[in-house]
């Protein structure tokens, strides 16, 4: 058995779900020759995407990895999503997760450092 446990999660199924419902609509929108319930059902399937990525963000769904056993139910939210996961994609887009460095003190906001201004031939 795997340690991982990948997609078993309110946002994976969801966004299953979701996704599974728009390629019907595409299917039936190409057997009826129909262009916009075809177009309605790629809509839907990209609706999908957005809704995993709003739960994947609120905590219904895990990152990816080794998680220990108690965190493998569906109905176990992950307290750590407000911060961000650590090599997640879906956190990464949404502005998470990412280090800043702090702020030299003395230092002026956008100024460029000396160092790193290059010099002319003559000097």
């Amino acid at each position: 058995m795997s340690l991982y446990d990948e997609g078993h999660t309110v946002a994976g199924w969801t966004g299953v779900a979701i996704a599974t419902a728009g390629g019907a609509v595409v299917g039936l929108g190409v057997c009826t020759a129909s262009l916009p319930v075809a177009g309605a059902g790629l809509a839907v399937v990209a609706l999908s995407v957005l809704v995993t990525w709003a739960l994947h963000l609120s905590g219904w769904g895990k990152p990816p990895g080794v998680r220990p056993r108690e965190q493998w139910g569906m109905r176990v939210r992950d307290t750590r999503a407000r911060d961000g996961h650590p090599g997640c994609v879906g956190c990464r887009l949404a502005g998470r997760g990412r280090k800043r460095a702090a702020p030299v003190p003395g230092a002026v906001p956008g100024a460029i450092p000396a160092e790193s201004i290059p010099l002319s031939p003559i000097e």
